[in-house]
Formats: C-alpha cells, structure tokens, sequence
C-alpha cells in the first residue's frame, strides 16, 4: 500500500468522522459491547448465552437478512450438541493457531453439524448453515471476542480497499489472512492519528464499546471505498 495514499485517506477521513454520515455504522460498536458483556462459553445454558451476545437495539442485519440466518442456524446447533459447539469456539478463539486454519475448521463443523441437523429435520427448509459466506459471520465472531485484533470481513470491501491505496499484488478474490494483516496494519496509522482518535471518542455513547478496537479500521475501509 501507498503511503501517500494512506495518509490522504486518513485526513479525509479525519473531515468525515464530524458528519452525521460518521455514526452509521456505530451499531457494531454496539454490538461488540454486547458480546463482550455476554459471552461466557461456561455458560450453562450456552444457546441463551450466544443469543444474548449477539444482540443489536438498531438492526439485525449482521446475522439475519433475506436468505442469511447464521444466528438462527447456529443456536439450532448449540441447543443439539452444545458441547461440540463450545470446542468449535474454544478453537475459533484459540490464538496459538493460525486464524485462517481456525477459520476454515469451523465452517468444517458447521457443515457436519449441518448434515446432522438435516437428518433429524428433514423437512426443514433450512439447508445451508449460512457460515461459509465468505468468512463475513466468522470474522465478526473474531472482531467482538478480541477487539483489537480482528475487524469485520467482506472481501468486496477489502480488494476496493486495497485498490484504493495503491496495493501490489491484489488478489482475484478475496484474502482473509491478509485482511487480517491489513488490518494491524491501518490500525498503526489510526491510532497515532490524535484528531481521529479524539473524534472517534467523542461519537461513541454509552452503549457502545470504548476500548480500543479495529472496528475502527473497517470503519475506515468503508469509508475510503465509498468515496467518489
């Protein structure tokens, strides 16, 4: 990535945190923060944890929308075999693995949990788990469970990102272990930006999330590939 092109995108983006336009997408913040209240996977009644956890007074649109229901798939899951959908998350969670290894298993278990789940409910008109979008819920997991480390997914976004500053080596399609990369990456430059951090902290209100967070660079990201 460019650095011209990075610091330009910054103080833009530094001008746009003052509009209105700059709390749209403060729903994850709220929701981050609910996650972080919530999720306790000793819980004794895991499904009523996750529910809890993934909860939004704004919008659903995150884990349910026309055709995507990851939520409800994945309470069907854990009310079936909780206990192996707790080791799914334990090893999602586990930062001693490679993330896109930890990834890749756990769409791996969703899709034997989906199998069995079809043969108990075979008239269900659920057929998918709705896990393999693309790493999209899956990140999500990741950015509220460690809010510094990991920010939402969506490889549209991210190869646009990476078009707009000036990135080598742009992939075909999406790359989620480089994402991830980017992602540390930008947050280096947001967080010693002092204007964006103060304004970034003043926008947020008491149900959002107010520590730090790479919920901030994907902020950042659609923003620099929403611009004209």
């Amino acid at each position: 990535m460019q650095l011209q092109r990075i610091q330009d995108q910054l103080e833009a983006y530094a001008q746009w945190l003052t509009t209105d336009a700059a709390r749209e997408r403060l729903y994850y913040w709220e929701s981050q923060q609910q996650w972080q209240t919530h999720w306790d996977l000793e819980a004794i009644d895991p499904a009523a944890m996750y529910d809890a956890s993934l909860q939004n007074s704004r919008t659903r649109r995150l884990w349910k929308r026309e055709a995507y229901e990851p939520k409800q798939m994945m309470l069907h899951f854990l009310r079936a075999e909780p206990e192996f959908v707790r080791s799914m998350f334990l090893d999602l969670f586990n930062e001693d693995k490679s993330v896109d290894g930890r990834a890749d298993r756990f769409v791996f278990y969703c899709d034997q949990l989906l199998e069995q789940y079809r043969r108990a409910h075979p008239l269900a008109i659920d057929t998918s788990h709705y896990h393999d979008d693309g790493y999209e819920i899956v990140s999500l997991y990741l950015a509220f469970r460690f809010p510094e480390q990991y920010a939402p997914y969506q490889a549209p976004v991210f190869l646009q990102l990476l078009k707009r500053l000036g990135a080598a080596n742009i992939p075909l399609v999406g790359d989620f272990a480089r994402h991830v990369k980017v992602t540390r990456t930008l947050m280096n430059f947001l967080t010693r930006h002092d204007t964006i951090m103060a304004r970034h902290a003043e926008r947020l209100g008491p149900e959002h999330y107010p520590g730090a967070s790479a919920l901030l660079a994907f902020d950042f990201a659609c923003f620099v590939t929403e611009r004209d």
